[in-house]
């Protein structure tokens, strides 16, 4: 009975490992996917963010533009030592937020890959990818938050998100500008 139990100890914990592997693949970023390829940026860059508290208002694109706005919505009043995440369009680093904050970027019309990517010494890198068809003359919205239980953060959330919602979290949070860390 006890070498049974030590048997399907040692099972489970293999399975364990095997399992967390897979998601490392997933989701860390030392395996390059076409995919990631297509909406992220370099893996080994990493982008300094700096946070604007002045209201900005909503702009508008361009004639013949869309427009994307990434806001990161922490779901916390309390942010200290919450990561950075990076947002990838069409295979470049396009901006970064950190805390409760964003930034937005004119687009042309058409197909783009996006990508959102957690930016951390502490939290396991986290990818998630989306697809959008951006037409001239839209705005279009997406949030990213890091989805946290007791035992810690569990994955990035990346989806689009409500233009009501969106223009109240804009109104709310400081405006972020990134650049790439030296």
């Amino acid at each position: 009975m006890r070498v049974s139990l030590i048997l399907l100890s040692v099972s489970i914990f293999c399975l364990c490992i095997g399992a967390r592997a897979q998601q490392k693949t997933r989701l860390g970023q030392n395996v390059v996917q076409p995919a990631m390829v297509a909406a992220c940026g370099d893996v080994n860059l990493s982008m300094a963010v700096n946070l604007d508290n002045k209201q900005h208002p909503v702009a508008q694109p361009g004639p013949g533009m869309a427009q994307i706005y990434f806001i990161q919505d922490t779901g916390l009043s309390i942010t200290i030592a919450y990561p950075t995440t990076k947002i990838g369009i069409d295979g470049k680093w396009v901006g970064a937020n950190k805390k409760n904050s964003y930034f937005s970027v004119f687009v042309a019309p058409g197909e783009h890959h996006l990508c959102a990517a957690i930016q951390s010494s502490f939290v396991q890198n986290d990818i998630e990818l989306a697809h959008l068809t951006a037409e001239a003359g839209t705005v279009y919205y997406y949030r990213t938050r890091i989805i946290t239980s007791k035992d810690g953060p569990l994955y990035l959330g990346f989806v689009p998100v409500d233009s009501d919602e969106a223009q109240y979290m804009i109104a709310s949070f400081p405006q972020a500008t990134a650049h790439a860390r030296k």
